[in-house]
């Protein structure tokens, strides 16, 4: 008996001690800081809004993750986030043999880390159960250890009655379905208000099913990395997949009136998906357009003032692509005679519809 209790002892030593190594491999303050800086300066703010860049699906060792919660604290900032959701499953705890604890346990050891000053981080879970309905991320809630339940509906009901926010994860995971099915049971979750938004992406998976579903049942569009491992060194210009929240202010207040209200958008390797509203608002606030009319020739001046990338293309089917802080002018030629021209672009990595780029219109 005391052999088994020692041998316990000992694998949770090595387990903890694995982890530990794992998450303290990058702290490099100058590292930390060009990094930040980076995409913290990259995307501008909308009239009225904050643009805030937020993870609302992150895991931890407290569930069937690889990293302490005081990491994913560290690797947000180093990144230049403005806010974290620690979402652990409910369900799903490898790790409780040599991990016993609240389901609180870890967003409270996150809450308390040196740099949650820095970071807002978000109380939340995840609801993991077979399709339907799947899995679900609830966030802003009260207390996780309330949502032990038998019953999917109630543990969402407790998540409502907490007045968390609640969205569907993962809609097309191969796992649980290889193309994103809308099931009943959605239905009655959208009906009894307890589904707001869906994830769009998931780490490096785009559903156009659940965009458009989105689009149709007015739910907020929601991206996230589902990090378990350690979040890797990302090169210049590269980032994790996360939502742009349009917030009144860089507070969790204002985070959740922002996500209820849908002003959100999803920013995924060069792509934002989102309405076309904000998408339109967000390139006008990043490129500066300047004409120059002469003869026959139109001169169009791109300047771009922001950390995205644009991909232009014309009625001719000529592809531009705007790099960060960069400037690019297009030569365009025009019929004779003619006063004025309207050209139409369409900015092919601005998502305002299933695979379908926004459309811009430069009158000359």
């Amino acid at each position: 008996m005391k052999s088994k209790i020692i041998k316990k002892l000992v694998y949770a030593i090595i387990f903890f001690s694995i982890v530990s190594c794992v998450s303290d491999v990058v702290k490099n303050d100058d590292y930390s800081n060009s990094q930040r800086a980076l995409l913290a300066n990259s995307i501008p703010n909308l009239e009225g809004y904050v643009t805030l860049k937020c993870d609302f699906h992150i895991h931890t060792v407290f569930s069937d993750g690889t990293v302490r919660p005081e990491e994913r604290v560290n690797e947000a900032y180093r990144e230049g986030l403005d806010a974290i959701a620690i979402t652990d499953h409910i369900e799903s705890r490898p790790h409780i043999r040599y991990n016993k604890s609240s389901h609180n346990r870890s967003y409270e050891i996150a809450r308390a880390s040196r740099r949650a000053g820095d970071v807002i981080v978000i109380r939340g879970s995840e609801i993991t159960r077979r399709m339907p309905p799947g899995h679900f991320n609830v966030i802003f809630i009260t207390n996780a250890d309330e949502l032990e339940k038998f019953n999917y509906m109630d543990v969402l009901r407790t998540a409502k009655s907490q007045n968390a926010f609640i969205f569907w994860n993962h809609p097309g995971w191969d796992a649980q379905q290889p193309v994103a099915f809308w099931w009943p049971e959605h239905t009655l979750l959208l009906e009894q208000g307890m589904m707001h938004g869906i994830e769009v992406v998931n780490d490096n998976s785009y559903y156009p099913e659940a965009h458009q579903w989105c689009l149709e049942k007015n739910l907020t569009m929601i991206g996230n990395s589902d990090i378990h491992d350690p979040m890797q060194n990302f090169e210049p210009g590269k980032h994790r997949t996360m939502t742009l929240v349009f917030a009144r202010s860089a507070t969790a207040e204002a985070i959740h009136e922002a996500l209820i209200e849908r002003r959100t958008a999803v920013y995924f390797n060069e792509f934002i998906i989102g309405k076309e509203e904000y998408l339109k608002e967000l390139f006008e606030k990043s490129v500066e357009i300047s004409k120059i009319k002469t003869n026959n020739t139109a001169h169009i001046t791109f300047k771009n003032k922001s950390g995205l990338v644009f991909h232009l293309r014309n009625n001719n089917n000529d592809l531009y692509i705007i790099n960060p802080q960069s400037e690019q002018t297009i030569a365009l030629t025009l019929n004779s005679g003619i006063e004025s021209v309207y050209i139409d672009f369409i900015v092919e990595n601005f998502l305002v519809g299933p695979n379908i780029g926004m459309k811009y219109i430069i009158k000359i």
